[in-house]
């Protein structure tokens, strides 16, 4: 029987390890948590829950990154060990073992690589998301409902929460708008590379003709705000509405007027939330994704008076970064990158990270350029 060698593989791994651990700078890491350990052991730490919240996060987050970290080093030293085990035993079952763990710490390595390009500020932050139907009619709304299920299933499948705030129906098909939170460690940094206008082309299912037709989408990606975060929004500036929430069709299903609409007069910003029980619930998150809004706001301005400065007139991504094509072939393609596949079943149904890998790869490419 052959026996499996993976030492240039392992050589790989080790290698982007290496790399992954200078970034990371381990020992800095752990000194961040043994800090961070010490404050959340003070008796009156909750007695400003505002810093006790920063914290404990910070703290959960950077112990998570340190184990991830270890852990992919000590698998990768458990592989070679587990290989040169299933070859002296010439065990063919062990070898497939071996194999498939090779793929599994592949995969993880990979992962860690790409959270090293994700240093800019709000990376860390969780996300929210923004869906709204454009062009194309009943196939528009239709296509932004596919959207922001692709969304959820990919936050769904990778154990990351959902928060749907906002949905608001079309008469026809799908949705004109939704707006959802995606909670988890560096949810922004990925998913920001999503925002834009996406594309998609088939055969409608609205046209009694059969003809093909071409919709669009845009999705609009923030960073969560924090509650330490310094957005000042005076009550001046807002005008906030209640309404009684409702679902697809119009259909009645709240007896209450307990659905918010906030209005932001100075930029125009509208932002309604319903899926809390209470109107207070409803508001409190309307202001939490007014206030990311604005912070996504003021970090745009803040980068584009840092390019002014620095000379940069490199014109931001295109409008329509992707295309879903479902006739006639079958292709889901990112027009940055180039990356596509020919499986957009997998892809509507969260299959993402291709495309957020090589965006992110991209980005940071475009910007050392």
């Amino acid at each position: 029987m052959a026996e499996l060698d993976i030492t240039a593989e392992i050589r790989d791994l080790r290698k982007t390890m290496d790399s992954v651990s200078a970034v990371v700078d381990l020992p800095k890491l752990a000194a961040e948590i043994a800090q961070l350990e010490e404050q959340a052991g003070v008796a009156n730490l909750w007695d400003n829950p505002d810093v006790a919240q920063k914290v404990t996060s910070a703290l959960s987050h950077k112990q998570a990154q340190l184990k991830r970290v270890s852990e992919a080093i000590g698998r990768i030293e458990d592989l070679e060990l587990l290989a040169e085990m299933a070859n002296a035993e010439q065990d063919s079952a062990a070898q497939a073992e071996v194999r498939q763990e090779l793929i599994s710490i592949q995969k993880v390595v990979a992962e860690l690589e790409v959270q090293t390009l994700l240093n800019n500020e709000y990376d860390e932050r969780s996300a929210v998301i923004t869906i709204r139907a454009g062009a194309g009619g009943d196939d528009a709304t239709d296509f932004a409902e596919m959207l922001m299920r692709m969304y959820l299933r990919y936050a769904e499948k990778h154990g990351y929460k959902r928060n749907v705030l906002d949905i608001s129906y079309a008469e026809g098909a799908g949705i004109k708008s939704a707006t959802f939170e995606v909670e988890a460690p560096f949810a922004y940094g990925n998913l920001s590379v999503e925002a834009g206008t996406h594309r998609l082309v088939r055969m409608s299912p609205f046209n009694s003709a059969g003809k093909r037709q071409t919709s669009f989408a845009a999705v609009e990606v923030v960073p969560l705000i924090e509650q330490t975060d310094a957005i000042d929004i005076p009550d001046a500036d807002i005008r906030v509405d209640v309404f009684r929430s409702s679902g697809p069709g119009g259909q009645s299903v709240n007896t209450t007027d307990s659905a918010v609409r906030i209005t932001h007069l100075p930029t125009g910003i509208v932002v309604s939330c319903q899926n809390e029980k209470s109107q207070p619930q409803n508001k409190a998150s309307a202001m939490r994704v007014l206030q990311s809004r604005l912070l996504e706001i003021r970090r745009r301005e803040e980068e584009a008076h840092k390019k002014q400065l620095a000379g940069d007139a490199t014109a931001s991504w295109g409008d329509q970064m992707r295309s879903y094509v479902l006739a006639p072939y079958q292709m889901v393609k990112d027009l940055r990158t180039n990356f596509e596949v020919n499986n957009p079943d997998a892809v509507f149904d969260g299959d993402l990270d291709g495309f957020i890998t090589a965006a992110i790869r991209w980005r940071k490419q475009a910007v050392a350029n």
